[in-house]
């Protein structure tokens, strides 16, 4: 059975909009969110994450170019290398602490671009059913100027009460 997922909103949380104490601080971080909705209907979590995967939404290349509807990348890798299997399980509290990790590395964020991050991204891990991370790339699988982030963090969070998945990338350019 072939999933229709449908685009529902993106959000974008820039760091560089926020004031920090030393200007710097921001590093030229950011979040992307993708919201889509799925069927009702019972799914398994490998053909949610085939048809996120397959989706038009999931091409893009996190480096200015945006939605490439013929895209051939996603984030620093060869689109045609992502596949359901490279998705981790992860739990609420190991995603949070990497997502927290990244967010503090040069020091506490201000409030603002805390309580924004907190509501956009760490409410909706703390309500998934399920959280899944991109791992298990290797070299081989970044695409030819992939290395423009110096950090690039991907999850997917299965909200089926909400028939929802969102995509989360938080990642530096």
């Amino acid at each position: 059975m072939e999933i229709q997922l449908t685009h529902e909103v993106s959000a974008h949380i820039n760091f560089r909009n926020y004031e920090f104490q030393d200007p710097k601080s921001h590093g030229y971080r950011w979040v992307d969110l993708k919201h889509l909705r799925f069927p009702s209907e019972s799914v398994g979590v490998q053909e949610l994450l085939a048809a996120l995967i397959g989706h038009e939404q999931f091409r893009d290349d996190y480096a200015g170019g945006g939605v490439l509807s013929e895209g051939s990348r996603h984030g620093p890798y060869w689109l045609r290398l992502v596949t359901p299997d490279v998705y981790e399980a992860v739990s609420r509290e190991r995603s949070a602490d990497i997502l927290w990790g990244w967010v503090n590395q040069f020091g506490e964020v201000p409030a603002e671009l805390e309580a924004v991050l907190q509501q956009e991204v760490f409410d909706r891990l703390a309500v998934a059913d399920r959280i899944y991370s991109l791992s298990g790339l290797g070299d081989e699988s970044i695409h030819d100027w992939g290395r423009v982030h110096e950090h690039f963090h991907e999850f997917v969070l299965i909200d089926r009460s909400a028939g929802r998945i969102t995509l989360v990338v938080a990642a530096d350019d």
